[in-house]
């Protein structure tokens, strides 16, 4: 185990500018000054502070749902779990049932706490808190998405078989597929 210093003072923030802003981010400046005097220029995205939810639910003891819905970025049909941003005033198990009923068209009687994750944290501010969803009872809310998606089962005995898609490929979805295999060994 290596000894890993805590209380290491954070750099201190002389400016902040946004240089650039849409619909979805915004991109800000720091003039940054670090504890030995040293001063950088850093860029970063910043969230919407409220953070986002993964929920991987399982329909049985032995399988869960995934969605396969349009993704900008790459402008292909991935394939992944449901998830979305935590409205205000909500707190994440209230986001994760609300994307699931939205996404799925399921809500979860049991949803476990899994994992909290950071997506790039070198210039990203952005959080994500990892469900497991269990005891789903059907249940469709409206949600956001321009098209119905669709919603695949799929068996945790053939993780290898997924693993290998081509579609599936989202690193968020890999870490909580592993941290759910570990969860389920339990």
């Amino acid at each position: 185990m290596s000894n890993i210093n805590k209380s290491k003072t954070l750099p201190q923030i002389h400016n902040r500018n946004v240089v650039a802003k849409s619909g979805l981010f915004k991109i800000e400046q720091l003039d940054l000054e670090f504890s030995n005097g040293e001063k950088r220029v850093f860029e970063r995205m910043a969230g919407s502070g409220r953070g986002a939810v993964m929920i991987v639910p399982f329909i049985n003891d032995h399988e869960f749902l995934l969605v396969r819905e349009y993704a900008a970025g790459t402008h292909t049909y991935e394939l992944g779990f449901p998830k979305g941003l935590i409205d205000p005033g909500e707190t994440p198990d209230i986001a994760a049932n609300r994307e699931l009923k939205e996404e799925v068209g399921y809500g979860a009687h049991l949803l476990h706490p899994l994992h909290n994750l950071s997506m790039a944290p070198a210039f990203f501010d952005s959080k994500m808190a990892i469900f497991i969803a269990q005891d789903l009872y059907p249940e469709v809310l409206a949600g956001d998405e321009p098209e119905p998606l669709d919603v695949i089962k799929w068996s945790m005995n053939d993780l290898d078989a997924l693993l290998a898609r081509e579609d599936f490929i989202e690193a968020r979805c890999i870490a909580a597929l592993l941290l759910v295999e570990k969860w389920k060994k339990r």
